[in-house]
């Protein structure tokens, strides 16, 4: 039996196409040329499995394909990358969600399309099944049921759930309690305790959590641990060109620390070195660090 540590989770799959360089957003009838052009996979649960798998670790992701061209691809980057994909689609559509991105040097606009997929108890099971035996699992909610099985076989559960319009303490109760880790960015803290600052936000959540990490953007990130408020700072001299999948990134780094055992300021630390590296580049995936670097980096600027 293998029992190599690996990092699982179900996401589905964003496959971004992204025209960078643009002037300007063309008008109705007219057409403009990019001055460059990449297809990769987008951000959320996916961006952090492959930056996972590109730092060595094994991955592997429950997803939606179809037998589409988007699918295809995604898969092929997928295991490119070094992550295994279990496909729980069984329909004759498109799940996977598509997306042109219009880059502008003042904003961006997107045109998307995605053909729906309600998740099962059938999907349920499948990614239990997948995910036993891993050191992390990324959580989804719409899977819940599957984490207490997987938490009492001494899985870490991880939850970075991004921004939703309505997100409070009173209805997320459910899947905080279910989870290890829960990595927002200071919005989203702030959103979701009602407090005004990161720091106080972080003091709300420690009476959930006995370790908390809330994510600062280009101030770096804070780690709230026994009473105690450290603020691990941004790496000097970056550059951000796009910050899409900066946190998908962060995660990414976050979790080989937890994989290989680091003090948890070393494990954000990671963190901030794998963001760093992608804000550097257009689009979630372009810009990252291999194991190597990652390490090399830490003891440039080790804490």
């Amino acid at each position: 039996m293998d029992n190599t540590p690996f990092v699982t989770g179900f996401g589905s799959t964003n496959v971004d196409l992204l025209y960078s360089g643009m002037p300007r957003v063309p008008q109705e009838g007219e057409e403009i040329y990019a001055r460059d052009f990449t297809v990769q996979i987008g951000g959320g649960y996916p961006a952090t499995l492959v930056n996972v798998g590109r730092l060595g670790i094994p991955a592997r992701i429950q997803t939606f394909l179809g037998k589409d061209m988007f699918s295809r691809f995604a898969k092929a980057q997928y295991e490119e990358d070094g992550v295994i994909p279990l496909n729980l689609y069984t329909g004759d559509r498109m799940p996977v969600n598509v997306t042109s991105a219009v880059i502008t040097p003042r904003d961006r606009a997107f045109t998307s399309y995605t053909d729906p997929v309600e998740v099962t108890d059938e999907h349920r099971q499948q990614v239990l099944e997948a995910s036993r035996g891993a050191a992390v699992a990324l959580v989804y909610r719409p899977f819940l049921p599957i984490y207490p099985q997987l938490r009492r076989a001494g899985t870490l559960l991880v939850y970075d759930g991004g921004w939703w319009e309505d997100m409070r303490l009173d209805n997320m109760a459910d899947i905080l309690e279910a989870v290890d880790f829960y990595i927002p960015n200071e919005l989203e803290a702030m959103r979701v305790t009602q407090a005004t600052s990161p720091g106080a936000a972080a003091r709300v959540l420690a009476e959930h959590f006995e370790h908390v990490v809330v994510k600062l953007g280009g101030e770096g990130c804070l780690l709230y641990s026994g009473g105690r408020e450290t603020v691990v700072p941004p790496l000097p001299g970056i550059k951000a060109v796009d910050t899409t999948g900066a946190g998908d990134a962060f995660l990414a780094g976050f979790v080989y620390g937890l994989i290989k055992g680091a003090p948890l300021p070393q494990a954000v630390l990671y963190g901030n070195i794998t963001g760093a590296a992608c804000v550097e580049k257009v689009g979630a995936l372009t810009g990252f660090v291999t194991e190597h670097e990652l390490l090399a980096k830490a003891q440039k600027y080790a804490l």
